[in-house]
């Protein structure tokens, strides 16, 4: 009866939000602690593996797993779905059809998602690739800016080196396995509304392996893969954005079967400038000035990713102007050239100033029929403040 088992994520010791990683590797470590063959003296082993295979037919299929969250045991049970007509109520056999076949052939191929439809499996017992890893890398503006190489840390599973990744103890194989004969499918039929209906399914035996471990490696406990912590070399390329990510193909997780390994997707954090600011490609830069410097004109020095460059700044220059440095921006990440550096220019206004400096600035404002009292500011007119009245 559906309700004497166990929920499925308690089975395998989960939460409801595990990850396909999570199912996976809870599956391996319960299936290696219950296989009969690794507890020949516990009569309980057998059921408890049966349950953790159970469990784990369901949650690693992400339909089934939809619908036993939506229903229960019940939105995984063979009839689920089938209707008031009963098992067989049509009387015909589906052959070698499986539900996805059938939905797919009335309804042009649009109904598959709720039983297993969209095409069949690829062989769980061929070669697979391995899982895709994610690290996080946090480095300096300046080195996103010249590109660098890092180093970076990560625990990844690896072939065993003692089997070869056979799972099989050195000097054994492991054998074909005879329910599935290798395949690590089998059919099984089922009754529904639609008459017998044959599905193909994982081997329970097997697990999908095509082969049985008898003298499993104690490296790898029958696994075939081991865990290895391993240092990563990344060249970060110049121009690398805040949160881009970096493949690097092949440095993810072993492959199963002798598939190629997964990758490793590396996500770079960038520290923030307290000088440049960055959009796209383009950098922008507040370059304070002085008053003088504004009205005169000058010739400063403007700091750039590549360091400092001259500028000559026009006579009358207005506070809050901007100009442009071609081609001082930040570097394309694809090596689409570089995009422009844009500077704002801040009014720097003097403060604290001696008896000399504030009769010099007096006598400018009365030359430009400006009030110039003890407590007025000098300046104000550059701001657009009230002229004096004539």
């Amino acid at each position: 009866m559906a309700d004497q088992k166990r929920d499925y994520y308690e089975v395998l010791g989960l939460s409801k939000s595990a990850s396909d990683e999570e199912i996976k590797k809870a599956y391996r470590k319960l299936a290696k602690k219950y296989h009969p063959d690794m507890n020949p003296d516990d009569k309980t082993a057998e059921a408890k593996f049966k349950e953790v295979n159970e469990a784990y037919e369901i949650l690693s299929d992400r339909d089934k797993r939809a619908r036993y969250d939506q229903f229960g045991f019940a939105g995984v049970d063979p009839s689920f779905g089938a209707g008031a007509g009963g098992p067989g109520g049509f009387g015909f056999d589906m052959g070698d059809l499986d539900l996805g076949d059938i939905f797919g052939s009335f309804f042009g191929g649009g109904f598959g998602g709720g039983f297993g439809g969209g095409g069949r499996r690829a062989n769980p017992s061929g070669p697979q690739k391995g899982a895709s890893l994610r690290a996080g890398l946090t480095i300096d503006f300046m080195e996103a800016m010249a590109g660098c190489d890092k180093e970076i840390g990560l625990n990844r599973a690896e072939n065993c080196p003692d089997c070869g990744g056979s799972g099989a103890a050195p000097g054994t194989s492991p054998e074909i396995c005879p329910d599935c004969r290798g395949a690590g499918q089998v059919r099984m039929q089922r009754q529904t509304i639609m008459g017998s209906v044959t599905t193909v399914g994982e081997c329970p035996r097997c697990h999908g392996r095509g082969k049985i471990v008898k003298n499993p490696c104690k490296s790898c406990g029958g696994n075939g893969q081991v865990t290895r912590h391993r240092k990563i070399k990344i060249h970060i390329p110049a121009g690398i954005d805040n949160g881009q990510t970096i493949p690097i193909r092949g440095e993810g997780s072993g492959g199963v079967n002798g598939g190629p390994a997964g990758d490793l997707l590396v996500v770079v954090s960038v520290r923030p400038d307290a000088r440049f600011r960055r959009e796209g490609d383009d950098l922008y830069l507040e370059q304070p000035v002085s008053f003088t410097q504004a009205a005169l004109g000058a010739e400063l020095q403007i700091d750039t990713i590549d360091g400092k460059v001259k500028y000559n700044l026009p006579a009358g220059t207005q506070p809050g102007a901007v100009f442009r440095l071609r081609g001082k921006g930040a570097p394309n990440v694809n090596g689409y050239g570089r995009g422009d550096q844009y500077v704002t220019v801040r009014l720097e206004v003097p403060r604290n100033l001696n008896a000399q400096q504030r009769e010099a600035l007096r006598a400018f404002a009365e030359a430009m029929g400006e009030e110039a009292g003890e407590d007025s500011n000098p300046m104000r007119d550059f701001f657009g403040k009230k002229k004096r009245k004539k």
